[in-house]
């Protein structure tokens, strides 16, 4: 994500770029293709509401930039209430077919395995950094590079999943139209049916982890048997929760808990199980989940998998212009920053890609400001958060300054929110309108 938007950034502004990509060459576990942009865990950039919502805001900003990902989003959207999901397969193929068709843009398919010494590099290499270099990086920093653990969820195919008791709505009805507020299908669960399923969940084999491998989760993406190891009643408040639906089937009956499918390619064929990352094995992963109502035949495209996430501690190591303090010439971005989410690593390759653009042609580009999405996001990571406990995180409004009386005196969560999003769009297009 971050790679490709900094290639298109940089490129855009009339600079030369050659793009890296090992794979298909070398693989990764998560990945399967070499397509660029490939997306692995979600098709889902979550919420596009941009006056109420912080990553709703980071889509808007992304769009003013001309955010190449944000564009092509647009245009394989699937229907997902007041989410930004996208075909997942269509999107990354059309922005390597853009990548490609860029004049200004050559690629190499071969494995980059040190930090290089000349020239102007950003490294954007994501939760799966190869091995190689992450050894190249923790020995030129001087630091153990911090690491988590990310899980991704089962995919099913549409005609598997049994409809006399699943039925289609998305939560409260979102969505402009018919299609959007049936994004989702919903498989009800009564609270027997709830228990048993806890019960399997906590005694299903899990994945063990390797070469000492300590690292935690991050807790937006937390797997379900981790969820539910916090209590019982933890995943019927997270992503089974069965507010704002209501079963078309037994219309007077309230579910106890309700699984919920998105659709996840624009035939309508593949629906991924929302927020059920796991670390499940296999043969466990198809035995407790076709516990779930509607889910008893159900078949797989793809089961659920637990990866290792790395990241470097760049408050420390980064300046403010995302550049490695100790080899200038270097510039991260993306998840390997420790921002979290796809939209957030793809914002920050767009700074990169600008920035490193602006500095090659002898010019200087400070970043936007922190009151708008994109700057918050950079100031955490280059100085705002604290080094000594550094996590990963997504772009909120906690990360932005606090409103001012003028703006902030308004009563309420919502109105407070819409004062963060006013404000952050002025200052955006201010800094845009900088560079032209």
């Amino acid at each position: 994500m971050a790679g490709s938007e900094a290639a298109w950034q940089a490129a855009q502004a009339g600079v030369p770029v050659v793009l890296h990509e090992m794979r298909p060459k070398v693989e990764t576990f998560a990945h399967r293709t070499g397509d660029f942009a490939e997306m692995v865990c979600s098709n889902s950039f979550r919420s596009d509401d941009d006056e109420r919502n912080a990553v709703g805001l980071l889509h808007w900003e992304m769009r003013a930039a001309s955010g190449l990902l944000m564009e092509m989003a647009a245009r394989h959207r699937l229907p997902a209430g007041g989410a930004l999901a996208v075909d997942r397969d269509a999107f990354s193929g059309a922005v390597t077919a853009a990548l490609r068709a860029h004049p200004l843009i050559r690629f190499s398919d071969d494995e980059v395995t040190s930090l290089p010494e000349h020239g102007h590099w950003i490294v954007a290499t994501g939760p799966l950094t190869s091995g190689a270099l992450a050894q190249s990086i923790r020995a030129h920093t001087g630091a153990e590079a911090l690491a988590f653990f990310d899980a991704i969820a089962p995919i099913v195919y549409a005609d598997t999943i049994n409809m006399e008791i699943a039925w289609k709505r998305s939560r409260y009805d979102k969505g402009e139209t018919l299609e959007e507020q049936t994004a989702y299908i919903n498989c009800p669960m009564t609270k027997p049916e709830y228990e048993a399923f806890i019960d399997a969940l906590m005694a299903a084999e899990k994945a063990e982890f390797h070469e000492g491998e300590t690292a935690g989760y991050f807790d937006g993406c937390l797997p379900i048997e981790v969820m539910a190891e916090r209590g019982r009643e933890t995943l019927r408040h997270g992503p089974m929760k069965p507010v704002g639906l209501t079963n078309a089937h037994k219309p007077e009956e309230k579910a106890y808990a309700v699984v919920q499918l998105r659709r996840d390619n624009a035939l309508g064929t593949l629906y991924n199980i929302v927020g059920f990352q796991t670390k499940m094995k296999y043969g466990a992963q198809t035995s407790v989940f076709k516990m779930i109502p509607g889910l008893e035949e159900a078949s797989f495209a793809r089961l659920g998998g637990i990866h290792r996430n790395t990241f470097i501690n760049s408050p420390t190591l980064l300046d403010t212009q995302m550049r490695l303090k100790s080899r200038p010439n270097i510039r991260f971005a993306g998840q390997i920053t420790g921002v979290e989410g796809y939209v957030e690593s793809a914002a920050m390759g767009l700074l990169a890609g600008r920035m490193a653009a602006a500095e090659i042609k002898g010019g200087d580009l400070p970043p936007p400001g922190f009151e708008t999405a994109m700057g918050s996001l950079v100031n955490h990571i280059t100085g705002g958060a604290e080094a000594k406990t550094f996590q990963p995180m997504n772009v909120n409004f906690g990360l932005f300054p606090p409103l001012e009386e003028a703006r902030g005196g308004r009563k309420g969560r919502k109105d407070r929110y819409k004062g963060y999003t006013d404000r952050a769009k002025e200052a955006f297009t201010q800094w845009l309108a900088g560079q032209s």
